[in-house]
C-alpha cells in the first residue's frame, strides 16, 4: 500500500468519484451502473468490492472504463444489458450518463409520431403499461371538493369576518343618512 498513491478523485467515463468512497458505491455513482453491475465488473476483474476506490491502481481504472464501456467483450449475458436490440442499430447496448435520457425522449417522441397507442397514452400523461387509472396514479389536486372556510362560527362586525357577513350591516349604515335627508 506504501508504494501505491493514493487518488482523492478517480475519474471514470467522465465522472469524478471521490476515492474515500468503497469501489462498489462508486461505480454505482455513475448513471447506468447499478449495484448489481457494479458486483459483476469487480468479480470479472477480481477487485475487492470494500476497498477504497482511490486505491486502485491506473491499470486497475483503465479495465474497469474498458469494461464499462463495452461489456459485450467482457462475456456479459445480454439480459444484463439496458438496450438489447437497439431500433436503431440491432445491436445490444449499455447506456451510460446522459445518452439514458436522450435515448428515452427519443423513443417516446417515435412512438407518439407513429401514433401507437403507447404514444398516445404518453400524449395524455397517463399510465403507459396497462396499469389500473381508477384509484392510483392521480395527479394535482382534488377535484370536485371546495375547501371550506372558517371553522368557528363568524359574528357580525368582526374585524376578519368575511364580507357576506357584514353585508347586513353595511346596508344599515347606507339607509341611515338617506333617512336623515329625507327628514330635514
Amino acid at each position: 500500500m506504501s508504494t501505491q498513491e493514493y487518488n482523492h478523485i478517480v475519474r471514470i467515463v467522465g465522472n469524478d468519484i471521490p476515492g474515500e468512497r468503497k469501489t462498489l458505491v462508486g461505480l454505482t455513482q455513475i448513471k447506468g451502473i447499478g449495484y448489481n453491475f457494479a458486483t459483476a465488473i469487480l468479480d470479472t476483474l477480481k477487485i475487492n468490492t470494500n476497498s477504497n476506490i482511490g486505491n486502485l491502481t491506473e491499470s486497475n481504472v483503465q479495465a474497469i472504463e474498458k469494461l464499462i464501456l463495452n461489456p459485450v467483450e467482457g462475456n456479459f449475458p445480454t439480459w444484463f444489458l439496458n438496450r438489447q436490440k437497439d431500433i436503431e442499430t440491432g445491436t445490444n447496448l449499455h447506456l451510460l450518463t446522459s445518452d439514458i435520457p436522450f435515448t428515452l425522449r427519443n423513443d417516446i417522441e417515435r412512438e407518439r409520431i407513429t401514433a401507437s397507442w403507447r404514444g398516445y397514452r404518453h400524449l395524455s400523461g397517463l399510465k403507459v403499461r396497462g396499469q389500473r387509472t381508477r384509484t392510483s396514479g392521480r395527479k394535482g389536486g382534488a377535484v370536485g371538493v371546495a375547501k371550506g372556510g372558517l371553522a368557528a362560527p363568524v359574528k357580525k362586525g368582526d374585524p376578519g369576518a368575511p364580507a357576506a357577513a357584514d353585508a347586513p350591516a353595511a346596508e344599515e349604515k347606507k339607509e341611515a343618512p338617506a333617512a336623515k335627508e329625507k327628514k330635514e
